[in-house]
C-alpha cells in the first residue's frame, strides 16, 4: 500500500504529466513499488475544469486513466472548481464525499477528514489568492 503525493499540477501547464505517467513512475520506482500505489494525491492546484480547456482536460484524463489508481486533488488557491455548484458529489469510500469530476479524478473538500488506506487526513488547502477575481471572470 502506497499513496503518491505530488505538488501543483495546473492542468499540465508545465508538462508535469511527464513525471507522473505510468511509464515515468515505473521507470522511477519499478514495478514492485508502482503496484502498491492505491491513490495519487495532488496537493493543491490540480487545475482541472478551466473554461475552454476541455481538450487539455480530456488528454490529461486519458493519460491519468492508464494508471490503476485514482487521483484525489486538494483544492488549491488557483482552482476553477471553487464556487461551482454543478460538480456532483460522490461517496468513494473515504469517509466523506468528494467532488467527482470523472471516474478517475476527484477533489477532496476543505475542512473534511478523509480516511485513505487506513490513515486519517484533514484536508485544508488553498492560500489567499489576491488574483482570484481576474481568474474567475472567465469561468463558465
Amino acid at each position: 500500500m502506497s499513496i503518491l503525493f505530488s505538488g501543483d499540477f495546473h492542468a499540465n501547464s508545465q508538462n508535469e504529466l511527464s513525471s507522473i505517467t505510468k511509464k515515468a513512475l515505473l521507470k522511477q520506482f519499478g514495478t514492485k513499488v508502482y503496484n502498491t500505489i492505491n491513490y495519487h494525491v495532488i496537493l493543491g492546484n490540480g487545475g482541472f475544469l478551466w473554461s475552454k480547456n476541455q481538450r487539455t482536460d480530456a488528454f490529461n484524463y486519458k493519460a491519468l486513466a492508464c494508471r490503476p489508481f485514482p487521483v484525489l486533488c486538494v483544492i488549491g488557491n488557483h482552482e476553477p472548481i471553487l464556487g461551482r455548484t454543478d460538480i456532483p458529489e460522490a461517496d468513494i469510500g473515504l469517509g466523506e464525499t468528494v467532488c467527482q469530476i470523472n471516474p478517475m479524478v476527484s477533489y477532496l473538500k476543505r475542512g473534511k477528514i478523509y480516511v485513505i488506506d487506513g490513515f486519517k487526513f484533514l484536508v485544508l488547502g488553498g492560500a489567499l489568492s489576491i488574483d482570484l477575481f481576474s481568474r474567475v471572470s472567465g469561468i463558465s
